[in-house]
């Protein structure tokens, strides 16, 4: 699978941006797909997930009621919808899809419970 990250750029403080995650294959649908982050010289985090059949959520607790996750399965692409940003937020964004197909999401999922990346896109929050 390939997945294509965009829509990142350069915001103000309190601004927003939507990033998108294009994935090729017929079997998008069929997989949980995520978001993760990694700033300069911090390791990588989780942002948020999405489950493949029922639409379930979890994010990480920086992110919760600002950041929304999405798909469109029709359109093989998740969205992450990024409101109220902050300096913090600046980051690298990758998007990354799950291991198996139908497998199960959980509040505390790692790098190491998705088996396919993006090439990431650059997010940059000026105060």
């Amino acid at each position: 699978v390939q997945l294509q990250a965009s829509g990142g750029g350069l915001e103000q403080a309190g601004g927003f941006l939507k990033l998108s995650c294009a994935a090729s294959g017929r079997t998008f649908s069929t997989y949980n797909m995520g978001w993760f982050r990694q700033a300069p010289g911090k390791e990588r985090e989780f942002v948020a997930v999405i489950s493949w059949n029922n639409g379930r959520t979890y994010y990480a607790d920086s992110v919760k009621g600002r950041f929304t996750i999405s798909r469109d399965n029709g359109k093989n692409t998740v969205y992450l919808q990024l409101n109220s940003l902050k300096p913090e937020d600046t980051a690298v964004y990758y998007c990354a899809r799950g291991f198996r197909q139908y497998g199960s999401i959980w509040l505390g999922m790692t790098g190491s419970d998705f088996g396919s990346w993006g090439q990431g896109t650059q997010v940059t929050v000026s105060s």
